[in-house]
C-alpha cells in the first residue's frame, strides 16, 4: 500500500522543486503540497498522512509549531523538519516535535532512505497503541542521579568533556537523544555517526547546555514507581552488553569505527524495555517477572511486539544510523537479518547472550545465544572464547568507575 505524505513549505519554488525531485516516487507515495501550516492541518482533518515533512520557518504557524500540533493530534505520523538556514534555537524547539532534520534542498534519496526505514520498522508493531505511545514520547527517562550529575557539571564554569562523556556513556536515554541531534541535517552530517564520542564532540557543550536546559532530553524518570526500581539493572545489563561487544568485535579484528558502533548499539539494545515500562510498566512487569524464559514470541503474544521491534521503532524515526537500528531490532533473532559476515548486530547479540547467563535479574535474562546463526557466519565454536572475554574481566557489572567511552 502506498504511503501517504505531506509536504509543507510556504516558498512556491521549493514545493514545484520537491514535485520534480520526487516525481519517480509516485510508485509508492502519495503525495500532496500546502504552502502554510492552517492549510496542512485542515488536510489532516480530512484524512490520515503517514508522514509530514514541514519547513521550519513560515510566517504564522512554523514547522516547530505545526509538527507539535500534529505529534498531540496525529501520534503515528512520522514527522520531519527541513531545516534550511535556522538559527540553533528554533533547531532546539524543534527538537521535541520532530522525529528527523532533513537539510535545504531535499535530497531525495535521503528522504527516500530516511523514510522507507522509519516506515519499514514502524510497520514490524503490530500494536497500534504501542506506535502511539512511542510517537508520542518526548524523551527517553534518565536516571535522575545521573540527570542531576549532568546538570551540576554543566553549571560549572568551566564543565568537564570527560566527566559528561563518562555520564553520558552510561545513560541510554541521553546518549540516544545525542545521537539523533548528532545524526541530524542541523550537524551535517547525514546520519553517519554511530559513536558517542563523536556524537558529543560534534554537539560541543554549549549544545549538550542548551539541549538539556530547553527540551528536558535528561529528565527523571517520571512513570510508575514500582518500574522505576527496575531500571538500574537494565542500565547495568546494558553498559556490560556494549562492553563485551566492543571486545567481542576487536578480538574479531574489528576497526576501530565497528568498535564504536558496537558499543553505541550494545548500549541501546534494550531500549526498548525502557520504553515499555516508561508508559505501559504493569503489562510489562507481568511479561518479563512472570514468564518462565521470556521470548519475543511471549512478549509479542502479551504485548503486541518485542522491546526490540520498540526500540528499533524510535531509534528509525530519530534517523539513527541503520546498522544500530539493524543491531537493536534483530538482537535476539540475528537469523532473521540474513547476515553474511560478522557486524554490530552479531556482537551484540553474542554480548547479551552471555551476559545473560550470569544476570540475576528477571528483566535482563531472555536472551540465547543462536548457535545456528553463529555457524553460518562462520564462527562456530567462537563463543567459549568470547564467553572468556566476559567471564575473565576484572569487573563484569558494568555500573563501576572502570566504564568508558570509546
Amino acid at each position: 500500500m502506498k504511503k501517504r505524505l505531506l509536504f509543507v513549505d510556504d516558498d512556491p519554488n521549493v514545493l514545484n522543486g520537491l514535485r520534480r525531485s520526487l516525481h519517480r516516487m509516485r510508485q509508492e507515495w502519495d503525495m500532496e503540497f500546502v504552502d502554510n501550516a492552517a492549510t496542512a492541518l485542515a488536510q489532516f482533518e480530512k484524512q490520515a498522512y503517514d508522514a509530514v515533512i514541514s519547513d521550519m520557518r513560515m510566517p504564522g504557524m512554523d514547522g516547530a509549531d505545526l509538527l507539535e500540533h500534529i505529534k498531540q493530534r496525529y501520534p503515528d505520523t512520522i514527522r520531519i523538519i527541513l531545516s534550511g538556514q535556522s538559527s540553533r534555537t528554533a533547531v532546539f524547539r524543534s527538537i521535541a516535535p520532530a522525529h528527523q532534520f532533513l537539510s535545504k534542498p531535499c535530497d531525495p534519496q535521503e528522504l527516500s532512505s530516511r523514510l522507507g526505514q522509519a516506515f519499514a520498522m514502524r510497520d514490524l508493531l503490530s500494536n497500534p497503541s504501542v506506535k502511539t505511545v512511542v510517537a508520542r514520547m518526548r524523551s527517553l527517562p534518565s536516571l535522575p542521579t545521573l540527570y542531576e550529575e549532568v546538570l551540576a557539571e554543566l553549571r560549572q564554569e568551566e564543565p568537564s568533556f570527560q566527566r559528561i562523556a563518562h555520564t553520558i556513556s552510561t545513560d541510554v536515554g541521553m546518549a540516544t537523544k545525542l545521537l539523533q541531534l548528532a545524526n541530524s541535517a542541523f550537524m551535517g552530517t547525514s546520519g553517519r555517526v554511530s559513536s558517542l564520542t563523536q556524537a558529543l564532540t560534534l554537539i560541543g557543550l554549549d549544545n549538550v547546555r542548551a539541549l538539556v536546559l530547553s527540551v528536558h532530553v535528561f529528565s527523571q524518570f517520571e512513570g510508575n514507581a514500582n518500574a522505576a526500581a527496575h531500571l538500574l539493572g537494565i542500565w547495568d545489563h546494558s553498559i556490560a552488553v556494549s562492553n563485551l561487544a566492543q571486545k567481542i568485535a576487536s578480538a574479531e579484528g574489528g576497526s576501530r569505527m565497528l568498535l564504536e558502533e558496537c558499543f553505541t548499539a550494545g548500549l541501546l539494545h534494550d531500549l526498548g524495555k525502557v520504553v515499555l515500562l516508561a508508559e505501559l510498566p504493569r503489562e510489562t512487569l507481568q511479561v518479563f517477572m512472570t514468564a518462565s524464559g521470556v521470548c519475543p514470541k511471549s512478549e509479542r503474544e502479551r504485548l503486541g511486539c518485542t522491546h526490540a521491534e520498540v526500540g528499533a521503532y524510535l531509534m528509525s524515526i530519530w534517523g539513527l544510523p541503520l546498522p544500530l537500528v539493524h543491531a537493536v531490532a534483530h538482537h535476539h533473532t540475528p537469523s532473521k537479518a540474513e547476515e553474511t559476515k560478522f557486524s554490530s548486530l552479531t556482537a551484540v547479540h553474542a554480548a547479551d547472550a552471555i551476559v545473560t547467563e550470569h544476570d540475576p535479574s528477571p528483566l535482563n535474562r531472555d536472551a540465547v545465544l543462536d548457535l545456528g546463526y553463529l555457524s553460518r557466519l562462520g564462527l562456530g565454536g567462537k563463543e567459549s572464547v568470547w564467553r572468556s572475554l566476559y567471564e575473565n574481566a576484572d569487573t563484569k557489572s558494568s555500573g563501576g568507575s572502570s566504564n568508558k567511552v570509546v
